[in-house]
């Protein structure tokens, strides 16, 4: 079984959703005919741990589908011409890398840290400095 991905462009309704979306479809070059008989699954754009997604990619490839979405997108980046696909697969690579931690500096000591709450409001104190400044015992 030698797999590809196709790339196919998709131009979304301006009501929904203005611009252009992309479909990777995984398709078998071994088997006769063209995209519609050789056609094996979709790839998502996230891979997440077999079990918590009922993907067929993640039904398919098992244990090794992260493994084998870099290795397709990496082949596919290689074989690439048009800068708007070049930058979707690219995006896509860096959506199955690992997740960077947080870091922050404390506004008052320096000290670099993780804060616990990320999105919603950002801390700029350290937990230490945060006890000096509102302790009981002023």
């Amino acid at each position: 079984m030698k797999l590809e991905l196709e790339i196919f462009a998709v131009d979304t309704d301006e009501e929904t959703r203005a611009g252009r979306r992309f479909r990777f479809a995984i398709v078998d070059s071994d088997k006769p005919g063209g995209y519609p008989r050789n056609f094996v699954c979709l790839l998502p754009s996230r891979v997440t741990e077999v079990g918590k997604s009922n993907s067929v990619f993640l039904s398919i490839f098992g244990n090794k589908s992260l493994e084998q979405a870099k290795l397709l997108l990496v082949k596919a980046l290689k074989k690439e011409r048009n800068a708007e696909i070049i930058n979707e697969i690219e995006r896509r690579l860096e959506l199955l890398g690992p997740k960077t931690v947080m870091q922050v500096k404390c506004r008052s000591c320096g000290k670099v840290f993780e804060p616990k709450r990320a999105r919603r409001y950002s801390r700029v104190l350290c937990q230490g400095c945060i006890n000096k400044r509102y302790s009981k015992s002023q």
